[in-house]
Formats: C-alpha cells, structure tokens, sequence
C-alpha cells in the first residue's frame, strides 16, 4: 500500500538505521572476542531506553549508539542543525548520555562493577560535522580503524561475562511501547509475492521451480519464493489461518492453488478436516 507522507518518513528513517547497524555490525565484529549484544531495549526506573550496541570487554562495557546520517551538519552548543534543511535535529550525545546514565543503574541493580564507556558512531562516509567538539565521545568513519585497535585481543577468561551476558539478555523487552505502525487492512494491500533482491512486488513465472522478478530480473526458486510470503503474512497477520486458499491469494494467485497446498504440507502442520483445515508450524 502507498503510505502517507508520516509513515514515509518513519519508514526512511528505520530503513536508515537498520542499514547503518548493519554497516557497524560489519565493523565491529572482526575487531575482537568481546561479547556483542544489539537492539536492547530495557525499562530502568520506570524508563524505557534503547542501545543498539553493548560490547563487554574483560575490564568495561562499550555502549555503541550507531548514525547513518548523511550530508552537512553543525552543532553549536547542544544544538545540531541540517546544512541542508536549516532544521535542527535530536542531538545524538544527549540521547547517549541518557541511555549510559540509565545502563550505569542497571549495572548497579545487577551488581556489576564494570565501567562503562559510551559512544556515538557515524558510520555513513558522506556525514560531516562542522564545530564537533574536542573530546567529545563522537567516532566518525576515518576514526573507526584507529579506535577498534582497543578492542583487539580481548579475551574473556571467565564465565562472569557471559552470565551477565545472560541477565541482560533476559532483561529485554520486546515490544516498545513508542512503536508505531501505520493501521492496514487485508483488503487494502496489493497481492502478490515480494522479490527477495530489490524487494519490490513484481515475481512472475519463469518455469516450473523458478520465478523471476519483473523489474530487477532476479531469480527464486518457487518453494523460496512461497516460504518467504507466508512468514510474511504470518507477520502481518498473526490472527489469520493460513490455509492454501488464503495464500494462493495473498500471493497473487500465480501458479495454482496445488502447488501452494504441497508446499505448506511439507513445511507445516496440517490442523482440522475438510473445509476447516488450516496449518500451523511444526513445533
């Protein structure tokens, strides 16, 4: 479905984040053995708080906020502006400083002696900062090889880090409750199946196994194809039953309905008899 212009813009802005963990992901895990935990969300003191990266270290804990901005900024004082838009943004060392002081108490309950250190990391070659304070905890893309060199050969010796490893994990909320997501009904969305490369509605036929997307020409087997949309519609719609009629439809109707129906007996659960049947996952 089109989305409006607000959901447009959050969609961009998780679209730009997500490929920005990705890019860090790719940095730091060659750096050392540390222990890397991502996308934590903890509730401490009644406050909700989010850290895209914790990596423990034998002597302290790395907290890692990760930026894909891109284009001209500045910032003067505890202002950050866009070159571009004249539009001041959120000031990353504020919503750092935030999540640190919060994780120190966390720490703390956890009777974790581990000092912690706190950093923002731009990982887009194409950001500048004009007037970025000294000694500020900011890492620009030049700056990363020179400060993962603190990272190399860490060796946790004990089972101390991956026991708090454990409880920190066990601390994570799943489900935030700032989380928006535009409303959509089954009726409104086009059908069809999602291509696996550019991620576009566009999978055609292109012979009995494989199917081949419209507009970038990439190429899935059928059965991969079919998998991926029911997880799909299975996301989106976890209330529904997912029967062969359902997805034959939710996929477009392309090929027949038979097909559809061998894969899910291969992959699922068949529940129930007859008209009422439906499958589920095997457990």
């Amino acid at each position: 479905m089109e989305l409006a212009g607000a959901d447009q813009k959050l969609f961009q802005y998780l679209e730009s984040g997500y490929e920005g963990e990705k890019i860090f992901d790719g940095w730091i895990e060659p750096a050392g053995d540390g222990l890397i935990l991502n996308d934590l969300l903890f509730v401490t003191g009644g406050s909700h708080y989010q850290m895209d990266s914790l990596y423990i270290a034998p002597q302290k804990i790395y907290l890692f906020e990760v930026k894909n901005l891109s284009g001209d900024h500045s910032t003067e004082k505890e202002e950050w502006m866009s070159c571009a838009t004249k539009s001041e943004i959120q000031n990353p060392i504020l919503q750092l400083k935030r999540c640190e002081s919060l994780l120190r108490r966390q720490l703390q309950i956890l009777k974790c002696s581990l000092p912690v250190e706190a950093y923002v990391v731009f990982v887009n070659p194409e950001f500048h900062l004009y007037h970025a304070p000294l000694h500020s905890p900011l890492i620009f893309p030049s700056q990363w090889n020179r400060f993962s060199q603190r990272l190399k050969n860490v060796r946790l010796s004990n089972g101390f880090h991956s026991k708090l490893a454990e409880k920190l994990l066990s601390l994570h909320v799943e489900k935030s409750p700032y989380e928006r997501r535009p409303e959509f009904k089954y009726e409104d969305l086009r059908k069809g199946i999602v291509c696996g490369g550019c991620g576009r509605l566009g999978m055609e036929v292109f012979s009995k196994t494989q199917l081949i997307c419209e507009r970038c020409r990439h190429m899935e087997r059928y059965k991969n194809s079919i998998l991926r949309s029911v997880e799909e519609f299975r996301l989106l719609f976890p209330e529904k039953k997912i029967t062969s009629e359902q997805i034959h439809n939710w996929c477009g109707n392309i090929k027949n309905s038979r097909s559809i129906q061998k894969i899910l007996k291969e992959n699922f659960v068949k529940v129930g008899l007859a008209r009422g049947n439906h499958y589920e996952e095997v457990k």
